[in-house]
């Protein structure tokens, strides 16, 4: 039995060592038919390279846009949600539903929460006047700037950070302080080279005094995310709107906590407006996967396109590899027979044109991905891309997946070669 065993254990070994060597074999014979005729590897090769190319070039910059679309526009704050007058990123006819429908959310409702949500770890409220103010300093002038009135904690739910300074207190709320918070754009045009702590502004004929600045946040589809003056939201009612529009953000302590916490605070906003259950909320409920749903849906519908259009490329560049191996097993029919009367299996012959059909392929995937990372490297300089690990991965096993499965029908044809017809063929 230790004798049949040692045997069997033997001829495995054997067998996996052939399969070693055939394998070996066709990756070096399809990298010499690759070098020795370059033009036409190139033309075989060139769907495939095209639709690789197409595929992970678009993923690339499809992902460097969620990337920069999480971090510069779908970031609320960390387990944050805003209760605000409309749901935000639907469809234009549900928007204009809800605009008929939707009352805005008012200092009282705010009150409201603040005082009947339970276990939330911070809530505020913030109302603005968006691009509309001009903020001046002894004689210049810069415009369309972000005007917010906010409660003192929004520095801790907000993507504003205090860079030196400090931030509105309960007291300057309270007393409703004629002060202000202000971004880096500010600071470039009126302090360049001055400390801007104590220094009055002025903004919409109200002067305020500069109380902080914030910490450079960047721009966002190329507009400035610093040119905005925050104040207290006490003052932006006495001085600017009396009934402002309110955005409130609540802070969940954890992910986990943010789906009943939302919960909860929708039941207390449609208690507080009497709404039957029957009857649709008139206000939103918004947070970052909200925004990010709707970016989804968008960009996969460009992804699906993309599909189509690397289907087409893969197809074609299919069956141009196998007109080739086609064409190569016509040229080597000779050669398979001299290998047959020598004791090659048909297995042996199939694995052979599989394996030089594949490689064909991944090279071409190859090709694609290097001037994909070219095109990602270059895109990324004028906009956003990023060549993310997977695409790298789903491109090259695509290509070589292509090779393998239009290489079947040629390697199969070889290994039914008969070996004496095959001999008989002039090389």
């Amino acid at each position: 039995m230790a004798g049949k065993s040692t045997n069997r254990l033997h001829h495995k070994r054997r067998g996996l060592y052939s399969a070693w060597v055939t394998a070996r074999e066709a990756f070096w014979i399809a990298l010499e038919a690759l070098r020795s005729h370059k033009l036409r590897s190139l033309l075989t090769l060139l769907g495939v390279v095209i639709a690789t190319t197409t595929l992970i070039a678009v993923m690339s910059v499809v992902n460097g846009m969620n990337l920069y679309f999480q971090e510069r526009i779908a970031n609320l704050g960390a387990n944050v949600f805003i209760v605000h007058q409309w749901q935000w990123a639907q469809g234009y006819e549900s928007w204009l539903k809800a605009r008929r429908r939707n009352k805005p959310v008012r200092l009282e409702e705010f009150e409201f929460l603040k005082a009947n949500l339970p276990n939330y770890k911070n809530i505020g409220a913030q109302a603005g006047i968006w691009g509309e103010t001009d903020a001046k300093y002894q004689g210049h002038t810069l415009y369309e700037v972000d005007l917010a009135g906010s409660t003192p904690n929004m520095i801790d739910i907000g993507q504003a950070k205090v860079e030196t300074g400090r931030y509105f207190t309960e007291s300057d709320y309270d007393h409703s302080a004629m002060v202000c918070f202000i971004g880096q754009d500010l600071v470039d045009e009126f302090f360049p080279s001055l400390d801007p702590i104590g220094k009055e502004i002025t903004v919409r004929g109200a002067t305020f005094r500069v109380i902080g600045v914030a910490t450079k946040i960047g721009t966002t589809f190329g507009q400035s995310q610093d040119k905005f003056v925050q104040i207290p939201l006490t003052t932006f009612q006495k001085v600017f709107v009396a009934r402002p529009q309110l955005g409130v953000s609540i802070q969940a302590w954890n992910p986990q906590q943010m789906m009943v916490l939302e919960d909860e605070t929708r039941a207390l906003m449609r208690a507080r407006r009497h709404l039957e259950y029957k009857e649709d909320d008139t206000f939103g409920i918004n947070a970052s996967d909200t925004l990010m749903s709707a970016w989804d849906r968008l960009t996969g519908s460009i992804f699906a396109v993309t599909i189509g259009i690397v289907a087409v490329f893969m197809v074609v560049g299919g069956i141009v590899i196998m007109n080739i191996m086609l064409a190569s097993v016509t040229e080597r029919t000779h050669e398979i027979g001299i290998r047959k009367s020598l004791g090659a299996r048909r297995r042996d012959i199939l694995m052979q044109f599989v394996i030089e059909s594949a490689v064909m392929a991944a090279t071409g995937g190859l090709l694609g991905v290097f001037f994909a990372a070219i095109i990602s490297r270059i895109v990324d300089i004028f906009f956003t891309s990023s060549v993310p690990t997977h695409a790298v991965i789903i491109g090259l096993g695509l290509s070589t997946a292509v090779g393998l499965f239009f290489g079947i029908y040629p390697a199969s044809k070889a290994a039914r070669l008969d070996p004496i017809e095959a001999l008989r063929t002039e090389t």
